[in-house]
């Protein structure tokens, strides 16, 4: 009975198989010819359409992150131009005490909090301009006159305000006294 059984189930299941090959054979070879090129020419349009909003989104998404970090590069821009004249009165404030010969111990423990506030701008990549000794870069320096000096023309001859970068940008341009050159003797000897 079991083999019966088994026979039986076999026999359906072939026949079924050999009448449908013909026919799957015969749509499998007008499909490809007739249906895919509708489908394709269906799916044209909405693949271009999925490529441009994705193109879009990747735009959308880079531009988004671009105007976050402007903000928060502004943001900071901000807070810095408002700390550096504090910075600036605070170094007038130690080399005044260093003039008067204020108690060593006060004068340490500002030149610490001095310190620790210059250590908070390199943090945040800010860094000071050094001016002194370098020839004059109207980019980052702003010349308040021109003074005979021992140092070559167009040198920095000294700083009067701190210039500071933050990262590449210019954030405040050191004021500077540009040296004119050293004084011609021959020009001290005619006014005698």
């Amino acid at each position: 009975m079991n083999e019966e059984k088994n026979n039986q189930t076999e026999a359906p299941a072939e026949e079924p198989a050999t009448e449908q090959q013909p026919e799957a054979e015969a749509a499998a070879e007008t499909a490809p010819e007739e249906a895919a090129p509708e489908v394709s020419k269906e799916e044209e349009p909405l693949r271009d359409q999925l490529l441009r909003m994705k193109a879009d989104f990747d735009n959308f998404r880079k531009r988004t992150q671009r105007e976050r970090n402007e903000l928060f590069v502004l943001a900071n821009e901000s807070l810095f131009l408002e700390m550096l004249p504090v910075i600036d009165h605070f170094e007038m404030g130690l080399k005044s005490a260093e003039d008067h010969q204020t108690d060593c111990s006060v004068t340490e423990g500002f030149k610490l909090v001095y310190n620790q506030l210059l250590d908070l701008l390199k943090k945040f990549n800010v860094t000071p301009i050094n001016a002194v000794g370098e020839l004059f870069n109207p980019h980052l320096h702003e010349a308040l006159t021109h003074m005979p000096s021992e140092l070559p023309a167009e040198t920095v001859a000294s700083e009067v305000r701190r210039g500071y970068l933050l990262g590449e940008k210019l954030l405040r341009a050191a004021q500077v006294v540009v040296s004119s050159g050293p004084i011609e003797e021959e020009s001290e000897g005619v006014t005698k």
